[in-house]
Order: structure tokens, then C-alpha cells, then sequence
């Protein structure tokens, strides 16, 4: 029996690669706004060709607005070790603590093994210089000089090396991952084969239990008979299923499509995340106001604008962007996460609701205790007809100690608590 065919040997028919880093902008790019416009025929992939496959919020959030551009990209051309960058995006992706934030996206064909290449971008050591891929000419940093400045993610959610999404196709000897005719059965290699390219490891650096593996590999999304997708958390996946011809292949469209709309769908559950994270640490620091009341209504407008402009979990009518999302946000526990921000958040709501109803019941407290004694004494005064100012002053006197008196009670210092409870948390 000849043994499987190993990926890190293979060079597929059609290699794509898009890298995706995390920098701070430095400044507004002067490159062409909006996104990279790949072409394919008469197809030309601009915003206004992308925003028809997303809800105007979304798009607003992947490619801007007039006046409010979002999206830069430049054309250029870098060739290294058989990698060829072929273009650059930044997409601003900015929120209350870090106005500055973005996301780098470079575009690769590689022209060599393609495992081996995405291997070295997520740090595992490799042999002949795989492990600096991304150096010399191909470094961001470099790329992106006096525009932006590669940050290293340290968050608990947060990428810890660069997202990668892989595109390949086979040739005929591809056997593992090819179909058995057009709608044959699809062999077990075909989504190891998958799984090696979006968790960019080898079965010696990242062995699936065979316990547990049909539940890893049962994740991927069948986008049709021809290929699949596999979205895990720090990279993704395409792979073809049956011999690509070449030109005017079907793959070509594939190719197309996981550069652009698969490829946004996947950056906007990179927004999410970020700003789900960032609401994680709002709500961290809600003690740390000294007015609970305004930072919690604070918090609920955070809320209620990251609902609004950011949270979707249905993009568009076709379906495998919408899938692609969902996959993205379940690996990061997205909506998990979301649903124990709002679990909190209305936490903190009734606590304020309840300090304020306090505190109110504590103003009518303090009004009987300092109003009755005064009220009654000025009472017999006025009953027994004595005008005189002296006794005034007494009753007055009398009242002061015996709401003194009143106030050092147990029902007194509750009331003294209750307004107090206004103020700090």
C-alpha cells in the first residue's frame, strides 16, 4: 500500500495566502480607498460590488462611508522564496481605548509548498528559512514604515501571531483530497489536509486525538462539492476537492471569492472580537467609578452601539459568508461571551435601580425624622398661642436634640446609610 501523500510536500495548482497583522496606525494612508479590487473578467471586486453581499451596517464597518473612509489599499509586487506579495489593505479598526487600532492585510501567491509557508508565519521551526518568512522584504514592519507599526497582541482572547487564510487547489496526483467523481465521497485525509492548513501544524506538532477528532474535523463548511472551509482561531482554510484545470476554472472564482467576501466576513468577527474584549474590560473596571450610576448607563451605551454597528451574526443572503462568520465567532466563544456581558450588564442595572430606590426611600426617612420633632413643637406653639420668641428658640432647641436622638437610633442610621449608598458602590 503506498503511503498518504504528506501536505508539507505539496504544491497545489492554485496557492493563495492572505496574512492578516494587527498595527497601530501612524497616520491616514495616502493609498486608494476602499478595498483591494481583485478582477476576474469583467468582475471587479470594489466596495460597491462587496456591499451588496453584506447589511448596510456591516459594510459601513468593513469599507467606510462617503467622507468617512474606513479602507485603504496599494498594488505593489515583492517576490521572496518563492512567496510573491501582490498587495497591501488596512482597514481601521478603531475603538474607545485604541483609536489608533487597524489591521494589516497582506496578499500572497506562493508558488511552494504551501504548508511549510504558513507553518513559519505561526512560529514553529522549520528548516531553510521558513521560520522568517515573514522578514526581510516581506516584513510588515518594513512594509508598513512611517504608516504603522506592527503591536503584538497580549490580550487573553487575542491572536498571539499573525491570522493567515489559506487557499489551495489540487492537482490530479492529489489524491487525499480529491472526491471520488463530482459528488463521490469525500476521503478522511481530504479534512486532515484541511485542518493542517487553517491550524498550520503537521500531525507532528498538533496530533488530533482520534477521540476527538471527528468533532474537530466536523467543523468545517462545505461550501459546495468542488471545495471546503475550515475557520479555526488562529487561521483558515480553503481546499479544493477535485483536480483544478487551470485558466477559466471554477477555481478561479473560488480563489476570488476567499480574498474578498469570505475573507471580509472573517475580518468582521475580528471587529467583534476586539470590541467584545473591550467590553469585557468596561465592565472590569464599572467598580472603579466613583459613580456607579453613570458608568453603568455608559457601559449600556457601549452596549447598545456595538449592537447596533458591529453584532451580526447574519451578514447576507448567501449563506457560506454567514457560515464562515458563525464559525469565526464560536471559535473565540463570541456569542457566549456577549451573552455574559449582557447577563452582567443588567446585573449592574438593578444594583444602580436599587441604590437609587434606596436612596430616595433614604431623602423621605431623613425629611420625617428632621421635619417631625420641628413640625410638632412649632405645632403646640401655635395651638397654646404663645408668640414668644425665646420659647421659639427653646422648641427649636428641643426639636435639634430630639432629632439628634433620632438619628443615632437604628432607624436614624439606616437612613443616614441609605443616602450614603448613592454615592459609592
Amino acid at each position: 500500500m503506498t503511503a498518504p501523500l504528506p501536505l508539507e510536500t505539496v504544491t497545489g495548482a492554485r496557492q493563495e495566502l492572505t496574512v492578516v497583522v494587527p498595527v497601530r496606525l501612524l497616520r491616514t494612508p495616502e493609498w486608494d480607498q476602499g478595498p483591494f479590487p481583485f478582477e476576474l473578467g469583467s468582475r471587479r471586486t470594489d466596495a460597491e460590488t462587496r456591499a451588496t453581499y453584506f447589511a448596510p451596517a456591516s459594510a459601513r464597518v468593513l469599507y467606510g462611508a462617503p467622507g468617512r473612509p474606513r479602507r485603504w489599499y496599494r498594488p505593489t509586487s515583492v517576490v521572496h522564496d518563492g512567496v510573491h506579495l501582490i498587495g497591501m489593505e488596512l482597514l481601521r479598526t478603531a475603538t474607545a481605548r485604541n483609536p489608533d487600532h487597524a489591521l494589516a492585510v497582506l496578499h500572497f501567491t506562493v508558488a511552494r509548498p504551501l504548508l511549510p509557508v504558513v507553518r513559519a508565519i505561526a512560529g514553529r521551526a522549520a528548516a531553510d528559512g521558513d521560520a522568517a518568512m515573514l522578514s526581510g522584504p516581506l516584513d510588515p514592519a518594513a512594509l508598513l514604515a512611517g504608516l504603522a507599526e506592527v503591536t503584538s497582541a497580549t490580550g487573553t482572547f487575542a491572536i498571539s501571531r499573525p491570522y493567515t487564510v489559506a487557499f489551495l487547489t489540487p492537482e490530479a496526483g492529489h489524491g487525499p483530497a480529491l472526491r471520488a467523481g463530482y459528488e463521490g465521497e469525500l476521503p478522511d485525509t481530504a479534512d486532515r489536509w484541511l485542518w493542517q492548513l487553517a491550524s498550520r501544524s503537521t500531525p507532528a506538532d498538533f496530533p488530533l486525538a482520534p477521540e476527538t477528532a471527528a468533532v474537530e474535523l466536523g467543523n468545517a463548511v462545505r461550501i459546495s462539492a468542488d471545495w471546503s472551509a475550515l475557520v479555526l482561531r488562529q487561521g483558515a482554510a480553503f481546499l479544493g476537492h477535485r483536480a483544478d484545470t487551470g485558466d477559466g476554472d471554477f477555481y478561479a472564482f473560488g480563489a476570488l471569492h476567499s480574498r474578498t467576501v469570505y475573507l471580509d466576513a472573517l475580518l468582521l468577527g475580528s471587529l467583534q472580537r476586539d470590541h467584545i474584549d473591550e467590553l469585557t474590560d468596561e465592565l472590569s473596571d464599572v467598580f472603579d467609578a466613583r459613580r456607579l450610576a453613570r458608568r453603568v448607563a455608559t457601559l449600556e451605551r457601549s452596549i447598545a452601539t456595538f449592537r447596533s454597528t458591529y453584532w451580526r451574526q447574519h451578514l447576507t443572503a448567501h449563506g457560506p459568508a454567514n457560515e464562515l462568520l458563525l464559525a469565526f465567532q464560536n471559535q473565540h466563544r463570541l456569542p457566549d461571551r456577549f451573552g455574559e456581558i449582557l447577563a452582567e450588564a443588567a446585573d449592574y442595572s438593578r444594583l444602580v435601580q436599587t441604590q437609587e430606590s434606596q436612596q430616595i426611600s433614604g431623602a423621605l426617612g431623613a425629611l420625617t425624622v428632621l421635619g417631625l420633632p420641628l413640625g410638632t413643637s412649632l405645632g403646640v406653639l401655635q395651638v397654646v398661642g404663645d408668640e414668644s420668641v425665646s420659647h421659639l428658640l427653646v422648641a427649636l432647641g428641643i426639636s435639634v436634640v430630639v432629632t439628634a436622638g433620632a438619628l443615632a437610633t437604628r432607624y436614624g442610621r439606616l437612613v443616614l446609610s441609605s443616602l450614603r449608598g448613592g454615592v459609592r458602590p
